[in-house]
């Protein structure tokens, strides 16, 4: 039991406020500096926003024969997709032999083929640390982006408060926006509640398959990446990231993250990990758990 807690607070203790003021100078390495919040990003929004734009259409493409109702609501957009499917089999013909309609990736294949890569859950290099995020397959350069953090967005007003016992998935931005990873217990079921309040007919606004064991998108592992420490070094770091109101409706159900409150008029908040260095295959991810604007 005793060892069970100390596993629990090493991972909890990043969120706890008077741990952090009391460590901060001491876990210089840990942390993250920027002069300014607006300064916060390591590769422009627009390199996130078509890197999300790739993949999420990659999996649309590799899901088609599922996105019938969708497709019926929106005939330009099916034209669109039509054609891209047709190149997609086209090639896929070149480099098969199977000729008999459209073969179906897995998500994790479907992100290999777009970015070249693959990352997945597995047990940390760490000590009694738990679950962590490796790369799986491939190489990754640096200043892409690797992982997606999933979950709830809370605004500052909104009640968070039992969620966040004993949750070491609570993510704060540099605005004070908090983002709730935990996908078990009172944190899920608001996650869903949430998740299906926003779907308009056949278009989901979000993605709850990152509450499973079967990702839908295989980027929304981000809750799991480990701290860095003074014998591992982070290689990604977390950014901001606003979706912009352009942003493909049939895209969305891709989107790990859902708000809270549904009245708000504002743009869906995500935070990404972009990767601070190349790592190579077989490399676990490590970040700062925590930014300070100094």
């Amino acid at each position: 039991m005793l060892r069970e807690l100390r596993r629990r607070w090493r991972s909890y203790k990043y969120r706890f406020v008077p741990w952090l003021a009391l460590n901060l100078r001491r876990q210089r390495r840990t942390l993250r500096y920027v002069p300014e919040s607006s300064q916060d990003k390591i590769i422009a929004d627009e390199d996130v926003f078509e890197t999300l734009l790739k993949t999420f259409k990659a999996l649309f493409i590799n899901d088609f024969s599922r996105q019938a109702d969708i497709l019926a609501l929106l005939p330009e957009v099916k034209c669109q997709y039509l054609e891209l499917l047709s190149v997609e089999q086209k090639q896929s013909e070149v480099n098969s032999c199977n000729h008999q309609g459209q073969h179906v990736f897995s998500p994790e294949e479907v992100l290999f083929n777009t970015l070249g890569f693959t990352v997945s859950r597995d047990r940390s290099s760490l000590v009694s640390a738990g679950t962590g995020v490796f790369v799986t397959r491939g190489f990754v350069p640096r200043g892409t982006v690797v992982s997606m953090y999933p979950g709830t967005v809370y605004r500052k007003h909104e009640p968070i408060f039992f969620q966040s016992l004993g949750n070491p998935f609570i993510f704060r931005c540099i605005d004070g926006v908090l983002i709730d990873g935990n996908d078990k217990g009172l944190s899920r079921s608001v996650y869903r509640s949430c998740s299906r309040r926003d779907q308009l007919g056949p278009f989901q606004m979000s993605d709850e398959s990152w509450l499973t064991a079967t990702l839908q998108n295989p980027l929304a592992v981000g809750q799991y990446v480990n701290n860095c420490s003074h014998e591992k070094a982070a290689n990604v770091c977390y950014q901001e990231f606003d979706v912009p109101g352009h942003f493909p409706v049939e895209l969305k159900q891709y989107l790990p993250n859902i708000v809270y409150s549904h009245d708000i008029e504002s743009h869906l908040r995500c935070v990404v990990l972009v990767t601070l260095r190349d790592i190579k295959q077989g490399e676990e991810l490590f970040s700062n758990y925590y930014t300070v604007v100094s």
